[in-house]
């Protein structure tokens, strides 16, 4: 959820940023660059896909469904993923300003890129999957 939460600012501060009055090459903001709208566009679609997958895995688990851990592994790993990527393309998008402290994305990076380790690091979530998968009793993904 954490990573949810700053992909989501990211995403908001660089719809901001490309909006803002600055120029660039030119008389045009970076709204109006098909780059930077197709660029948006996919972040807003992976964040979205995001929070579905979480809040499915968190409905599994609250009901017991008897996979509840791997979906909840699957979810932590796509999840931190997709949430550090759209933090960094967000970033990509403020290109070398994204980098200073005076852009709350630059600390939202270095955050996000944590929660791929800690509660355990998504290659292990990777394990967690694949042993629910190939167990003969278990497999029978919905």
């Amino acid at each position: 959820a954490c990573s949810l939460g700053a992909a989501h600012r990211c995403l908001q501060e660089a719809i901001q940023y490309a909006l803002s009055p600055r120029a660039t090459f030119g008389e045009r903001n970076l709204a109006q660059f098909q780059n930077i709208q197709f660029e948006i566009a996919d972040l807003a679609a992976n964040l979205h896909c995001s929070r579905l997958m979480l809040r499915d895995a968190a409905s599994k688990l609250d009901d017991g469904h008897a996979m509840k851990t791997m979906y909840c592994a699957m979810a932590k790993k796509k999840v931190t993923d997709l949430g550090f990527e759209i933090c960094n393309r967000a970033l990509q998008i403020f290109g070398g300003y994204g980098y200073l402290c005076d852009y709350e994305v630059e600390r939202f990076v270095r955050d996000c890129r944590v929660h791929q380790i800690l509660e355990g690091t998504n290659e292990i979530m990777n394990v967690v999957v694949s042993r629910a998968l190939l167990d003969p009793k278990l497999n029978n993904i919905e």
